[in-house]
């Protein structure tokens, strides 16, 4: 599987904040020791990022005048964050052109950033300005999301899309407190904290489902790995091997298939990726 990396975007950190470049670059050893190789991705183009988010939205976080609390300002964040979004196109480009599944590994996360607005440590939405940007050439997309936490931005810029899907299973209640029901082409699953492993793989399997019912030509996934049981900053149980189950479940569809790094916040990031990445393949 082809991974798209740059140590580049270690290049940012806020001392205690979770989204920090120790868990990309423990993930990045873990894997390069378990025979995974890696391609360096470019930057998007403004024109790219203009698909998914408004002009002022684009200028805030190119001038440094964005406000949020989750969200900081750091220096050269808009670069990295282009990086990161370029990571997610070259994923879906990467899969497209060569029907192999895609992996990105890039921080900072993206689903959280809405059309106008970054928050929840995303700065752009990088699934979304990647499946906007090859959606000519895909056709239909379904995104997955699994991260523990509503990607209330990608719902936001998707909404009503008839050519796009968008499923979540996410922990409610939770940050950022959204995606409580199913809204036209926008599918959620919020499950409480208490839920098992299996529990969970009940509620995706019943979300993929209705990816099938909705016969994507690609799937684009929004893999986040705060759902672990030792996450820090989340209630969810998952184990390690949940997430091998989990890209196995995504590979019965047989459709193209690209993911990229959401949230993760546990030491054990590198192993819950390799599970789901090993799934996947499967």
């Amino acid at each position: 599987m082809k991974i798209f990396y740059s140590p580049e975007c270690l290049k940012y950190s806020q001392p205690g904040h979770p989204e920090s470049p120790a868990r990309v670059s423990t993930a990045y050893e873990y894997l390069k020791q378990n025979g995974c190789e890696f391609t360096k991705p470019q930057m998007c183009s403004e024109e790219d990022i203009l698909l998914a988010h408004s002009p002022e939205l684009l200028a805030s976080v190119k001038d440094g005048t964005f406000m949020d609390f989750d969200t900081p300002n750091y220096p050269g964040i808009y670069d990295i964050a282009r990086l990161s979004a370029g990571g997610a196109i070259a994923a879906a480009k990467h899969c497209l052109n060569s029907g192999e599944k895609a992996f990105s590994l890039m921080r900072p996360p993206g689903h959280h950033a809405t059309g106008n607005q970054p928050g929840g440590f995303c700065y752009f939405n990088s699934i979304a300005i990647a499946c906007l940007k090859v959606q000519k050439q895909a056709g239909r997309i379904a995104i997955i999301d699994f991260d523990c936490h509503h990607g209330n931005g990608t719902e936001d810029i998707m909404m009503g899309r008839q050519d796009i899907l968008y499923v979540s299973h996410h922990q409610s209640p939770l940050y950022p407190g959204t995606g409580l029901k199913t809204i036209n082409n926008c599918l959620n699953f919020p499950l409480h904290s208490g839920i098992t492993p299996q529990e969970f793989l009940d509620s995706f399997r019943q979300g993929m489902r209705k990816v099938t019912e909705f016969k994507p030509d690609m799937l684009a996934i929004s893999a986040g790995f705060d759902s672990y049981r030792l996450d820090p900053i989340t209630n969810l149980s998952l184990e390690q091997e949940t997430y091998r189950e989990i890209g196995n479940i995504i590979s019965t569809l047989q459709k193209p298939a690209f993911a990229i790094l959401e949230g993760g916040y546990s030491s054990d990031l590198g192993e819950c990726v390799h599970q789901f990445l090993l799934g996947l393949e499967e």
